[in-house]
């Protein structure tokens, strides 16, 4: 096709998408061509007769597929920030193809045949070469290579099998969120909600003739949470509560047949690599190695946790005399405790942060830290027209592009994510691809006379993931497949939850909390009330954060395949830890898109977001214990975590940052379960 973007040198500064130009005819032309590609550099590889080396084999490998890199990149981001009808079917299309090109590539005996040539014939590499080396052999090896004939076109159909019911599993996600709408139209109905969180509403009712001058909530976070932690009433509570954890769970968006295929597909796959189960295959390359590792962390947060959890039930209870609190009244009666508890009033802490003075909070710490300025350039091209484009500047040179979609729409994934448009790695000839980062958001839109204000988990959320987009900006790595986030799952969540602890540092919230009419910074007699209460409500934070981490590693530690019904499951997990009955997962399984999405990519490595704050707890003990902006500190994180990428063992990148292996400690302290 003449006039198809991906076929044609990209003018746009610094190479970037002409996603203007991109229509959707044009995804599975060039999926077909990347493909075609790849396999004619595959194909190049095999047919070279010179002796295997690291550089005509295990490089060239790595430096394949860029067109399909490339249309992939931008097909799949776009599914998950502007989903339609129509994408959905042509991901339908392209997933299966994809599996049957990757089987192709990774169960091709003569290139296996190479690589394991260059494998056993070691040549003397540098410690990313090694690493890369390592990983080609080993993913090789994991996707089946070593299998026989039969055993390999049983494989392929696994895995184009996971591949269709992972992405509709996805889709009915979205579309159950979107299905529901709460719709009020007696004004007494909103008693207790602030004041934003009605305009909201308000807005969301005026953009549908049908329910113009009612307000509309909806299952997604910045409306749900808000609704559920302020509404006095408590039948509506209830019927949104309701809508929101039994999506998927039958109907027309039902996933648990789905889930059931999932885990025994994985069961089937695991087993005929040689592993007892799918967590043992996962996390055989992760930092925690076995199954057991993961659970003996997981337990040791877990049984604190719920005996905290179960001391705030019983304050909360007090509240309540009359009715038994319930699932839909948990986070409305800790708000009116904490409220009491720490004289702290949410929709007075929301004043002081609004969205856009959070961000240049953000780029101020990376300028602290790192010495990086963010140029917002509206001249660059956006997927959409509310994402912002920057240009991400360290010694007057543009060593990245940062995409910044903040506000929820139907069309977008619910949660927050970062991703990425490019990686960064460098050519053959040396020239360095400079990455193309996204941070995705849900927050509140700005209603007409008010900005969009945050509250405190939202504030950690864009720390977090502006946390995950350094990660990627600053990677300094050879190769695209080890380079930025291209990390064990245990160890990707460092970055981005070590980044949490300097949003209520005092020092940094008189940095950019500032009161969005007056301009006032924050009191410290507020920032004392938010440091307090920043331990308020950890039990049941920790509970069902954990609770999800069980979930996912009791359904992937099991070794035979049997027919699963998700419900059963899950409640006879749950019954096994005692967790109560007040407190679900944070993911029921029906909509636990970390671990049965392959966007996610958690199966088996929902601990990791635990495990890694473990890490990050300890980690920002050094940088405290130097002072939180020290030069030199944060010179450490960033040369053995940060632009490391996946080129040294997770293990060795860590103790090379903080000079002692971790411990639990500070993590038991912050979240105060000591």
């Amino acid at each position: 096709m003449k006039n198809n973007p991906f076929f044609q040198e990209w003018t746009a500064p610094y190479q970037l998408p002409p996603f203007e130009d991109i229509k959707l005819e044009h995804y599975l032309p060039a999926f077909e061509a990347g493909m075609e590609q790849q396999m004619a550099e595959i194909n190049a590889i095999i047919n070279n007769t010179a002796k295997p080396t690291f550089e005509n084999t295990i490089a060239a490998l790595d430096d394949s597929g860029d067109l399909l890199d490339k249309v992939s990149l931008i097909f799949f981001n776009i599914l998950e920030t502007n989903a339609s009808e129509q994408m959905q079917e042509i991901a339908e299309i392209v997933s299966e193809k994809l599996s049957t090109h990757s089987d192709n590539i990774s169960l091709n005996a003569d290139l296996f045949h190479k690589i394991k040539y260059v494998y056993f014939h070691h040549e003397d590499l540098n410690e990313e070469q090694s690493r890369l080396l390592e990983k080609t052999y080993k993913d090789f090896v994991r996707n089946g290579a070593n299998l026989n004939s039969q055993k390999q076109q049983r494989f392929r159909e696994i895995n184009k099998n996971i591949a269709k019911l992972t992405l509709l599993f996805n889709n009915n996600v979205l579309s159950a969120t979107n299905a529901y709408q709460l719709i009020i139209s007696d004004k007494k109905d909103l008693a207790g909600l602030p004041e934003q969180i009605v305009a909201t509403a308000q807005n969301e009712g005026d953009k549908n003739p049908q329910t113009k001058g009612k307000w509309v909530f909806t299952l997604q976070n910045p409306s749900l949470l808000p609704f559920l932690q302020y509404a006095d009433n408590r039948s509506l509570r209830k019927e949104i509560w309701q809508a929101y954890m039994s999506r998927c769970n039958g109907g027309t968006f039902d996933n648990n047949h789905i889930i059931n295929e999932l885990i025994n597909l994985r069961i089937e796959r695991a087993n005929m690599l040689g592993f007892d189960s799918h967590a043992d295959f996962v996390l055989a390359e992760n930092m925690a190695r076995t199954p057991q590792a993961a659970y003996d962390l997981l337990l040791k947060i877990w049984v604190p946790a719920l005996k905290k959890a179960k001391a705030e039930l019983k304050t909360y209870q007090q509240k309540s005399p009359r009715e038994k609190i319930q699932a839909w009244d948990w986070r409305y009666y800790a708000e009116k405790i904490r409220q009491e508890q720490y004289d702290i009033d949410e929709n007075e802490i929301r004043t002081y942060f609004q969205l856009e003075n959070v961000r240049d909070g953000i780029f101020l710490l990376a300028n602290k830290l790192y010495g990086l300025s963010f140029h917002l350039t509206p001249k660059l091209p956006t997927y959409d027209p509310s994402a912002e484009a920057y240009e991400v500047v360290e010694n007057n040179k543009v060593i990245g592009i940062l995409y910044m979609d903040f506000y929820v729409r139907p069309s977008k994934g619910s949660g927050a994510w970062m991703t990425e448009f490019r990686g960064q790695h460098r050519k053959a000839n040396g020239e360095n691809i400079i990455p193309v980062i996204s941070v995705v958001c849900n927050f509140p839109q700005p209603t007409a006379t008010k900005p969009s204000l945050l509250n405190i988990d939202e504030v950690q959320t864009l720390f977090h993931e502006c946390g995950h987009a350094l990660h990627g900006l600053l990677s300094k790595c050879r190769y695209k497949s080890m380079a930025g986030t291209n990390v064990a799952r245990d160890f990707v969540e460092l970055p981005s939850q070590i980044m949490e602890n300097w949003a209520t540092e005092p020092e940094m919230l008189q940095l950019y909390a500032k009161h969005w009419q007056t301009n006032k910074t924050i009191d410290e007699q507020l920032i004392e009330k938010i440091k307090k209460s920043l331990t308020f409500g950890q039990g049941f934070a920790n509970t069902e954060l954990i609770a999800a981490s069980l979930l996912d590693m009791d359904y992937h530690t099991l070794k035979q395949q049997k027919e699963i019904d998700p419900n059963t499951f899950e409640k006879q997990s749950m019954k096994k830890y005692k967790l109560i009955p007040e407190i679900l997962p944070r993911y029921k399984s029906q909509y636990f898109k970390h671990i049965f999405t392959s966007a996610m990519g958690y199966s088996a490595g929902y601990y990791g977001y635990t495990w890694a704050a473990v890490l990050d707890a300890d980690g920002f003990e050094t940088f405290k214990n130097k002072g939180i902006f020290d030069k030199e500190t944060a010179k450490a994180f960033r040369t053995n975590i940060l632009e490391k990428g996946n080129s040294i063992e997770p293990s060795s990148a860590y103790l090379a940052f903080c000079g002692h292996q971790p411990n639990c400690t500070p993590l038991l302290k912050n979240k105060g379960l000591l």
